[in-house]
């Protein structure tokens, strides 16, 4: 019985199995998509930041205008608002560039690890496989910008 238990003790180092792979894959993956969305999110933004801006500039700086701040309307003046809009407009480029090299970093990370783990996709390495013959042998595909299912 304890030459049992020593056996079921021993684990052979195989690695994660394919389940934990996939897993992992698809978490590295989601991770890169809800970046991208937030991403975009801020470029809806920083763009009405710089509307709200061109058109603030040609207006007189004692008009008062109206600023949303934590679902309150409130009333102020252009002279002080627009100082406001601008340095948020940085702010908003700066943490979009940082989201960026984010998606990038997160793109090459999901790379390392679809080669570390030998991933592969139906259909996409086939269709890779299919053109390059198609290269080698002179052909020209005609299918272009269209998408074959």
């Amino acid at each position: 019985m304890a030459s049992e238990a020593k056996k079921t003790d021993k684990k052979t180092p195989k690695g994660p199995d394919p389940q934990e792979i996939l897993a992992g894959f698809q978490a590295l993956r989601t991770e890169q998509r809800s970046l991208s969305s937030k991403l975009s999110e801020l470029e809806v933004d920083q763009n009405e930041h710089k509307m709200v801006i061109e058109t603030l500039k040609n207006v007189n700086e004692e008009r008062k205008c109206f600023r949303l701040i934590g679902g309150v309307l409130a009333e102020r003046k252009v002279k002080d608002v627009l100082p406001i809009l601008i340095t948020n407009f940085e702010k908003l480029k700066e943490v979009i560039e940082k989201l960026n090299e984010q998606i990038t970093k997160k793109g090459q990370e999901i790379n390392e690890y679809r080669e570390k783990f030998n991933i592969r996709f139906r259909g996409l390495d086939n269709l890779k496989g299919e053109e390059a013959v198609n290269a080698q042998s002179g052909e020209c595909s005609s299918r272009g910008n269209v998408l074959v299912s």
